[in-house]
């Protein structure tokens, strides 16, 4: 039977709750109803109680209703739930979550979905889902449908939202239910490949196409992961829970977006999860010679005597500069030296994207140098393996050198392992 979790609030929310479940329950899925609430009663009777989901956090629902203290309640039933809906997922008994709520009922149940394996169908409707999201999706596979109006009541405008979402979660669950499609760490990809990773953007497109190309014909499902910020963030999640094999890391702009102030930083995290983990990773300094901004117009006033480009209406960038480069040198040979699995860097030698590429806009070879010296420098005496390529990053002889090596770490560390 299919299975669908509710995640709510049934003091606040318990009518639209019931809703949902009649809704689900017509489709011929069955529901499970978890209620996250704490202050006043419930208005519809759930499977797994309040009492319940407080224990799964190692607290007392009336101690913490004594507090009154909102935000502790939200944080502790957000941990509650968390734990529920694993257990849930584990006893085989959820094949899909859904929720609704404001910005405490979204805090609470997008924090349990984010710890379900990715392609387990997850769909939050929300009246936060207008605006910045991230907070709440994180790395996960969260669906977010804006509710348009508050959650108060089933009425014309809500109605055809949450029928829209019961539907939406109810599809989902019975294909989910049928292919068990989830990832879950320490398992392969399709028909026993092994997963890798490769990171990459529009200006290093050619040269991860001709690895994750080269990879394929080894063996392997690639998975590529846009260095857009979400992706390079979502990238290191993955990488930390074991998922891949090895790691193509080709594409770190978000480093340089990090230490300039641009607009797609992956945050100060981004390109250690793999190294932490052990697992095999060829890293090379693709599109640091660049940062990105927005619209032209969003550019820093401090950069706009520099050679400005216009990628798209939606994304300037802007060359980094010879002292930049030196210092993500720098910074990329610290991160890489806190490694524990095989680690190798790939310098492409003649230009590390479309627009650095000689002829490019961007070419500069020596900012390019003052980055490869100090990443050089600060990589000595390490583990780290460093190979040069007398080619651009976007010449297939680059991309297939880099898959090239890291098949070579994936074997090596597979036939130690056995």
């Amino acid at each position: 039977m299919t299975m669908v979790v509710l995640v709510g609030t049934l003091d606040t929310k318990g009518l639209e709750y019931g809703w949902l479940r009649e809704r689900l329950l017509r489709r011929g899925v069955d529901v499970v109803v978890v209620d996250t609430g704490v202050a006043g009663s419930p208005r519809i009777p759930a499977d797994v109680e309040r009492a319940e989901v407080a224990r799964a956090a190692g607290v007392d629902l009336e101690a913490l209703r004594a507090r009154g203290d909102r935000g502790a309640a939200v944080t502790a039933m957000a941990r509650g739930a968390e734990a529920t809906v694993l257990r849930l997922h584990r006893e085989g008994r959820l094949h899909g979550v859904l929720a609704i709520g404001g910005s405490g009922g979204t805090s609470i149940a997008t924090r349990a979905m984010r710890a379900l394996p990715l392609g387990v169908p997850k769909v939050m409707v929300s009246s936060m889902a207008a605006g910045d999201v991230s907070p709440y999706v994180g790395s996960a596979d969260i669906t977010m449908m804006y509710s348009v109006v508050d959650i108060a009541g089933v009425n014309r405008v809500s109605e055809p939202i949450l029928a829209n979402a019961a539907d939406a979660v109810a599809g989902m669950a019975e294909g989910f239910a049928a292919a068990s499609r989830a990832l879950v760490p320490g398992e392969w990809g399709a028909d026993g490949a092994p997963l890798v990773a490769a990171s990459m953007a529009g200006v290093t497109t050619p040269g991860v196409d001709a690895a994750r190309e080269r990879m394929t014909e080894l063996g392997y499902e690639v998975l590529v992961f846009h260095a857009s910020g979400a992706g390079g963030r979502t990238l290191e999640s993955l990488a930390g829970q074991r998922l891949f094999a090895g790691v193509l890391d080709l594409t770190v702009c978000e480093l340089a977006d990090d230490l300039c102030g641009g607009l797609l930083t992956a945050g100060p995290d981004r390109l250690t999860a793999a190294g932490r983990a052990g697992v095999p990773q060829v890293v090379s300094p693709g599109a640091l010679d660049m940062v990105k901004f927005g619209p032209v117009d969003t550019v820093p006033e401090r950069m706009r005597d520099r050679h400005v480009h216009v990628h798209n209406p939606s994304i300037t960038v802007v060359r980094t500069t010879e002292e930049e480069c030196a210092e993500l040198g720098r910074l990329l040979a610290a991160k890489l030296r806190g490694a524990t699995g095989p680690t190798a860097v790939c310098l492409p030698l003649r230009g590390l994207s479309t627009l650095g590429q000689p002829g490019g806009p961007y070419h500069d070879p020596a900012a390019d140098k003052a980055l490869f010296d100090t990443l050089r420098d600060g990589l000595r005496g390490s583990a780290v393996e460093v190979v040069e390529v007398d080619t651009h990053i976007n010449d297939p002889l680059f991309g297939r050198a880099a898959a090239k090596l890291l098949h070579r770490m994936i074997t090596r560390v597979s036939t130690t392992s056995r």
